[in-house]
């Protein structure tokens, strides 16, 4: 295929054209103007597409030599899987622009030999003119010459600098696995340690629980055999032997609460370690005076109207434990016998039954006691309360009432007119009210006798816990057990 030339003189030249298959980098050719001594230059262009290839490989090899140092293995290791792919990119690109620079030649060669043969149809001034265009062709084939070795300079850096980064980035890896197996290692060392301490913790707690109950039950025995040996010969010393087996009875009470104390840790640790969520807990103060409420602590927990509650408190010798009859409710208000003991809760619903617990012994409050001794230094005490209930009824008078405890009976009046008057037996009982309620820490249940009941509110919780320790110290001296029901069972 040919093409008809530009006329010079009177003759028409055909031009070879170019070859069609040849692809340009861009759509015009570059512009060139002549320097000193008629050298070709090329007008730079500015780079509208960023820095250098060089230059930008220098700036990330020096801002990772600044920061080896500040960064830890792990970044380190992302850092370096980061810089690979910004490396492999500049290697992809290294590699396009080496077309266009074959390309380029190629289109040098064929405009020469173009010029070449149109030099020779040529004459005078325009031949002249084509030996210039030949020897600025000549320039830009040594210029692309130098700019393909620049190239290939940069390449074999791209390629070093990929070839570190890729050495580096296994070795941080190596090193990140060897860290996290060596972590590993150790926290499955501490917990084969922890396991083995919890282990022999429990079997030596459980081994000293059940020699100090063995023995304690033992001295028991020999103090009940002694006692019925004493009732025969000696009926004086019944109520000494009485405070005596009270004190072991005691004694084995502050045994079984260390163990359980002990167990509920234990417990505690155990499902911190198993990691399993908790539906419900106990709120409130863990001694006489203060309210325990059992609230959800889970989204997954069914509502406490729809569950059945019960409260127990664990039993002397720890081997049971013993419901507390009327504590049915989600809210329990500790008195004077609770004191020493741990409490326990079982909500059931729908198949399910959760037990919380409190984390140790009922503690007695701080100024209970002193009060207690005031109020004994007197022979009587006269409280002022209110009747909530009356043999199970609610009451609907909230008229002020006076609650006489004196040393042989008790006595609830309103003026002149006498609601109850009993003297101490073993048909009267006396605890603090278990319906629950926000005022239940300042209530009290009283059964004068069968058949006729009050619930009694107290003015303060300090008053109805005083009025319960003032009323059994007086029924002791009796000879009467004053206490709730069935809470004989384990006193």
């Amino acid at each position: 295929m040919t093409r008809v030339s530009p006329e010079f003189g009177d003759e028409v030249q055909a031009v070879w054209t170019v070859s069609a298959d040849v692809s340009f980098q861009s759509n015009q050719f570059p512009k060139y103007k002549i320097g000193p001594d008629n050298e070709i230059l090329e007008e730079i262009k500015e780079d509208s597409k960023g820095p250098p290839l060089k230059e930008v490989v220098v700036h990330e090899t020096n801002q990772l030599t600044e920061q080896h140092k500040r960064l830890s293995v792990r970044d380190l290791a992302s850092k370096f899987d980061k810089n690979l792919a910004a490396a492999a990119k500049l290697s992809e690109e290294a590699k396009l622009k080496e077309v266009p620079s074959l390309d380029g030649h190629v289109l040098l060669k064929k405009l020469r030999d173009a010029l070449e043969y149109l030099k020779g149809r040529l004459a005078g001034r325009n031949k002249e003119d084509v030996e210039k265009a030949i020897s600025m062709v000549e320039a830009l084939a040594v210029q692309l010459t130098q700019k393909e070795g620049e190239l290939i300079q940069e390449k074999f850096e791209v390629k070093k600098l990929v070839n570190f980064l890729k050495q580096a980035s296994e070795d941080a890896k190596k090193l990140v696995n060897q860290e996290k197996s060596f972590a590993c290692a150790e926290i499955e060392s501490a917990r084969a340690v922890v396991q083995r301490i919890g282990e022999a913790l429990e079997e030596q707690e459980r081994n000293q629980s059940s020699e100090k109950q063995q023995e304690l039950e033992g001295l028991i025995e020999e103090v009940q055999e002694a006692r019925r040996i004493k009732l025969m010969h000696q009926p004086r010393k019944v109520v000494d032997m009485e405070h005596e087996l009270r004190e072991l009875r005691l004694q084995i009470r502050e045994k079984c609460t260390i163990s359980v104390t002990l167990q509920n840790k234990l417990s505690m640790s155990k499902k911190t370690e198993d990691n399993t969520p908790r539906l419900y807990e106990l709120c409130g103060s863990e001694m006489v005076g203060s309210i325990l409420r059992i609230q959800s602590c889970s989204d997954e927990a069914i509502e406490l109207a729809k569950c059945s509650i019960q409260w127990y408190r664990l039993s002397s010798q720890c081997s049971r434990r013993e419901p507390i009859l009327g504590a049915n409710k989600c809210v329990y208000a500790p008195e004077p016998i609770d004191v020493g003991r741990v409490l326990q809760a079982d909500i059931a619903a729908n198949g399910l039954k959760v037990t919380v617990t409190t984390d140790g012994p009922i503690e007695q409050a701080s100024d209970l006691g002193s009060y207690a001794e005031t109020l004994l230094r007197k022979a009587n005490h006269d409280f002022s309360v209110v009747i909530s209930q009356m043999n199970g009824r609610n009451y609907s008078s909230q008229s002020a009432h006076l609650f006489h405890i004196g040393k042989t009976r008790i006595k609830l009046s309103r003026g002149w007119i006498t609601k109850s008057r009993e003297s101490y037996s073993r048909s009267m009982q006396l605890c603090g009210f278990r319906g629950g309620g926000n005022s239940a820490a300042k209530s009290l249940f009283w059964q004068a006798r069968k058949g006729q009941s009050f619930v009694l509110v107290f003015e303060s919780e300090r008053e109805r816990n005083g009025a319960l320790i003032l009323a059994r110290k007086y029924a002791s001296d009796c000879n009467v057990l004053l206490v709730g029901p069935d809470d004989d069972a384990l006193l």
